[in-house]
């Protein structure tokens, strides 16, 4: 059902918005609870976790990690600049898996890294966070939640935590579990890193990957795109807290959420392939200064999502 929050009007957003994260204050990151693993060790983690993500190829990926989930595994990014490099190249945060139990969702980005790999005409600056929940994800079973029981997709510092967020979970959600945005706006470390990303790397553009609804939807100022591949838009609206209400609404960047099919199925690789072109094609021509410099492919592989 969709939010109140998005008939705010832009101007009102955007004020908001400049008020809010001029005082905002972001935590430090004190430290995992127990020593911080190696990237090596948490690729081995979630190479056995995932048939589809090659352990080897994560090792050699080159992923930074400057802080820790609650368990001590690695936040890790990864930047891929365009090539040829450009002087000032739009930036486009990618971000999987902050639901832990939305396998594929960390998958394909990995696939996509591997494109970004190959990619010679792209041009824009990725930053790239496969897992953003490796503590959700490396559960057994897997399980939406971090270490700490809080919704990640809920923890984020919109404007609005303060006055809905606890009082929207007990009365719309019945105080499900799954959906707890936590004590405090911030309050777990995994979001505090991944808002220190966004500031850090003031992105045009966030691409956020989730699963099971094969829905594409999105949040922001920007007229919405109608379809990637197989996902058509379907805008579900904005939630106290979520990535979408805080970077869409309350930032004024659009958001791209990629709700893929399945949690546990991927994509087929012709599939995922359109998915990310069509996706390419609309940043190209959405996100100011780089439509010129990347055109489509003249055909596509066949598709029956087509």
């Amino acid at each position: 059902m969709p939010s109140p929050d998005r008939g705010r009007p832009a101007c009102k957003a955007r004020l908001l918005a400049g008020l809010f994260v001029a005082g905002l204050t972001f935590p430090s990151f004190a430290g995992p609870a127990i020593p911080l693993a190696s990237v090596d060790h948490a690729c081995e983690r979630l190479g056995q976790r995932l048939r589809s993500v090659d352990a080897d190829f994560c090792k050699a990926a080159g992923f930074q990690a400057d802080a820790a989930s609650r368990a001590g595994f690695p936040l890790m990014h990864r930047d891929f600049r365009p090539r040829p490099e450009a002087a000032a190249p739009r930036r486009v945060l990618m971000i999987g898996g902050i639901h832990g139990d939305e396998l594929t969702s960390v998958s394909i980005v990995f696939d996509w890294m591997r494109r970004l790999d190959q990619e010679r005409l792209q041009p824009f600056h990725w930053r790239v966070i496969p897992s953003a929940n490796p503590d959700g994800l490396l559960r057994a079973p897997s399980w939406r939640m971090n270490r700490g029981g809080v919704d990640l997709n809920r923890n984020f510092p919109s404007v609005d935590w303060g006055t809905r967020a606890l009082e929207y979970w007990r009365h719309r959600t019945g105080a499900d579990p799954r959906r707890y945005p936590g004590p405090r706006a911030l309050s777990e470390p995994e979001t505090v890193w991944l808002t220190e990303q966004i500031r850090q790397f003031e992105p045009h553009a966030i691409v956020s990957i989730h699963a099971p609804y094969g829905v594409l939807d999105f949040d922001g100022p920007q007229h919405p795109p109608q379809r990637f591949g197989l996902l058509r838009l379907n805008q579900l609206g904005t939630y106290p807290g979520s990535l979408g209400n805080f970077a869409g609404v309350d930032l004024a960047l659009p958001v791209i959420t990629l709700e893929l099919p399945h949690a546990g199925i991927m994509p087929t690789r012709a599939q995922s392939q359109r998915i990310w072109t069509d996706m390419l094609t609309w940043l190209a021509e959405h996100v100011p200064g780089s439509a010129a410099t990347w055109h489509p492919p003249l055909r596509y592989p066949d598709d029956e999502s087509r």
